[in-house]
């Protein structure tokens, strides 16, 4: 770039009275890992990654198959029958004292 010593030097001496004795080495540091991250990327762009090949997914079940008998399914329980908790909504027993999820005191 046509930088010799004496224009580094210049540089280095304005670098340490902007930033300072003791964010000079932070400084330094953080510009390498940038230096090295650019680096990384542009070769990783260079390199072609394999593609994952995903297995096809399962069919679904056939809708017949997942319906159940209207005999085997247990009726929703009456709103009477379910209290709610107050601070976290978990349905609880009506006779219930305490939250089951967070332990909080029912109303």
């Amino acid at each position: 770039m046509g930088l010799r010593a004496p224009e580094l030097i210049i540089i280095l001496i304005v670098a340490l009275l902007i930033f300072g004795p003791k964010n000079l080495p932070k400084l330094g540091k953080s510009l390498g890992q940038t230096v090295k991250n650019v680096r990384e990327g542009m070769e990783g762009d260079d390199e072609e990654e394999p593609k994952k090949v995903e297995a096809p997914a399962a069919e679904p079940a056939p809708v017949a198959a997942t319906v159940e008998k209207v005999e085997d399914v247990e009726p929703a329980p009456a709103s009477e029958d379910v209290v709610f908790c107050s601070k976290c909504g978990t349905k609880n027993a009506a006779d219930a004292s305490f939250c089951s999820k967070c332990g909080e005191k029912l109303a």
